[in-house]
């Protein structure tokens, strides 16, 4: 099972991948850790990718992707993975397509949890003083200030990712404002 969650921060996307990590024992894949991960292990992806962050650079869609593919070739993700966070633009879900194909891959699925953007602050706030009152580190990105820069950013340049998707007809959307076991439901009977 391959599949992309897209939603804007604070929509689920975490929860909901790690409940398809355990239930279907496929990864997460996250790009900030697959490019520390190449680059710590030296790999000549790892490599490139450590030469332009040095130089003070963003990588290229072009590492990424092909730190993607090295990563999708490793043993834990033959029976499918999780891209969460990936792709931001059109230009990268082009690119991961491309790179797909190349391997003779198909995603299963991209779910998109569509969420009342208004509500999301609360829900943020919500999450920071549940995890203060459990004795938990609240996360940098749930100071709404930060978050509403983030949710910014998802709308200017990440938000036309799933219209790429629906025009492809691989697109499922999910209402993210129901409650986590229900969008759990939802996503699996997506996933058939």
């Amino acid at each position: 099972m391959r599949l992309i969650l897209l939603g804007p921060p604070g929509a689920g996307k975490g929860t909901q991948a790690a409940r398809l990590v355990a239930k279907h024992g496929i990864p997460q894949l996250s790009t900030g850790d697959m490019l520390r991960a190449a680059v710590a292990a030296g790999t000549p992806i790892g490599l490139k990718a450590k030469a332009v962050m040095e130089a003070g650079g963003l990588v290229s869609d072009e590492i990424v992707i092909g730190i993607i593919s090295d990563r999708i070739n490793e043993a834990d993700a033959a029976r499918g993975f999780i891209l969460d966070g990936f792709p931001r633009t059109v230009a990268q879900a082009v690119a991961l397509d491309t790179m797909l194909g190349e391997k003779q891959m198909k995603l299963r699925a991209v779910v998109e949890l569509r969420v009342d953007q208004s509500k999301l602050v609360d829900r943020i706030i919500k999450r920071a003083e549940e995890a203060r009152a459990a004795g938990q580190p609240v996360r940098k990105d749930d100071d709404p200030d930060v978050f509403k820069t983030r949710l910014e950013a998802y709308n200017r340049d990440t938000a036309v990712v799933a219209p790429y998707y629906d025009k492809r007809g691989q697109l499922t959307v999910i209402d993210g404002m129901k409650p986590v076991d229900d969008v759990t439901a939802a996503i699996e009977a997506a996933l058939g």
